[in-house]
């Protein structure tokens, strides 16, 4: 008698009024543990977080025991705590997912930076073989990013030498290189 009463107990979720915590959660624990672990997988699409969701809603009504009002709800208090807990890990999944940090962008690779610094090395190289007024206004005008006003005023000079001495630093500056080469 007392096993088809815990049989029939445990398959409509009911629990007789004198079990202690312990007991009523064992009870409720084996008869619905996996049937709430399925509701969870198809609330978090994660069978280890679902798990643990379950996991989470039994130690809760374990602790809550004495303070259930009807003892004959606590299935149902049980699936209450395992869609609220979802809810939860998906509200945690989507704020972790929203300032996730960017992917880097790939970097070059150490042939890429070294090359580089080799070409760096020679355009400094062949800027310091130009005359002063040329190296001045090449670096001004591609380093510095001026205009031809803005050197000519920073130079003390007339735009158009300016035009004329970064002609002819580039002509002079494409001669080194090519030579370098």
């Amino acid at each position: 008698m007392t096993t088809e009463t815990l049989l029939a107990d445990r398959s409509m979720g009911a629990v007789p009024v004198g079990w202690d915590a312990d007991m009523a959660v064992t009870a409720l624990y084996s008869a619905h543990f996996r049937s709430l672990v399925r509701l969870a997988v198809l609330l978090v699409r994660d069978i280890a977080t679902a798990e643990e969701v379950v996991q989470d809603a039994f130690v809760a009504i374990h602790g809550a025991w004495r303070r259930l009002r009807d003892p004959d709800k606590a299935l149902a208090y049980l699936r209450q705590s395992v869609v609220n807990r979802s809810r939860s890990v998906l509200r945690h999944r989507a704020v972790v997912e929203k300032y996730a940090p960017k992917g880097l962008p790939d970097a070059p690779s150490a042939e890429n930076g070294a090359i580089g610094e080799l070409e760096r090395s020679a355009v400094i190289e062949a800027l310091r073989a130009l005359p002063t007024r040329q190296r001045e206004a090449l670096v001004l005008r591609y380093y510095g990013d001026l205009s031809e006003a803005e050197i000519a005023h920073a130079m003390g000079i007339s735009k158009g030498a300016v035009k004329s001495h970064t002609a002819r630093g580039m002509a002079a500056l494409r001669s080194v290189l090519e030579k370098m080469s």
